[in-house]
Parts: structure tokens; C-alpha cells; sequence
């Protein structure tokens, strides 16, 4: 089983992609635009929107997105920029320094919900939503849990 992130954006989908790319590296696997639709009508104003976006992180986990469109995704549930989503990255005590490189990293122009900081469950934890209204969550697990 592979567990994906699907990210919805309004119009910003290829700008967030493009800077989660220079952290995480690799290649866009899949990438289509609204405008490369030849049967469907576009308004002008979504032409530049993606239908889909997906980023390979590691063998197990792909980052995936796309953006919301008032023409094509009118539904009763509000386009709210980061609702209800966290994107948790675990890592292991050896990986403390990769820790801090993606708290620092990801969290550039975003706000800082909880530095990074030692737990009470052992672990290096800190969370902050990035610079596109995106909720993560960076937890380092330097101890067995307690319980």
C-alpha cells in the first residue's frame, strides 16, 4: 500500500510544487494544465490551472495536487487553503539534521505553529503551516515513546 498527500490549491498549485521540488528534489512525474483540455471550455481566468500535479518524493510516497476551480469543482464544501490537512513527516533519531533542514526549509514564509523542539514523547517535533497555507508536521523520533 502506498499512502499519497493530495493538495488542493486555487490557482497556485505550480508555484507550490515548483518550490516543494527544490526541497525534496526529483522530477514531476505527471503534470496537465486545464488548458490542455480539448473538449471542455475553459474560462480565460482557469486556462493556467492544474488538472493534476504529482511529485515522486521516495520510493513509498508521492505529493500530489491539484487546483480547485470555481467552474469545474463547484461543490457545498467551501475551497478553505489548508483545512483539515497536516502532512506528517516521521523520521528516525539518525535523521536529526534532515529534521531541521526540512522544518527550516519547508516553513520559509510560512507561519510557525510550534518550533522545533524535544517532546514529551521523545521525539523532535515542531509544525507550521508553509508559505501556501499547507499544515506540516516534522517529527524526529530521538527515544523509544514512552507510555
Amino acid at each position: 500500500m502506498q499512502l499519497n498527500h493530495y493538495l488542493n490549491f486555487r490557482g497556485q498549485a505550480y508555484a507550490a510544487f515548483s518550490f516543494y521540488q527544490t526541497v525534496f528534489g526529483g522530477e514531476f512525474s505527471f503534470i496537465k494544465y486545464y488548458y490542455e483540455l480539448s473538449d471542455i471550455q475553459v474560462p480565460e481566468e482557469e486556462k493556467d490551472y492544474l488538472i493534476h500535479i504529482s511529485l515522486p518524493i521516495n520510493t513509498y510516497t508521492t505529493l500530489m495536487a491539484s487546483d480547485i476551480t470555481k467552474t469545474f469543482c463547484n461543490t457545498q464544501t467551501p475551497f478553505i487553503i489548508g483545512s483539515n490537512h497536516y502532512i506528517s513527516i516521521n523520521l528516525e533519531a539518525h535523521e536529526e539534521t534532515e529534521a531541521h533542514r526540512l522544518f527550516n526549509e519547508l516553513s520559509v514564509n510560512g507561519q510557525i505553529e510550534s518550533s522545533l523542539q524535544k517532546t514529551f514523547w521523545g521525539a523532535l517535533y515542531g509544525a507550521f503551516t508553509d508559505q501556501f497555507g499547507i499544515k506540516w508536521m516534522i517529527n524526529c523520533q530521538l527515544e523509544a515513546p514512552t507510555s
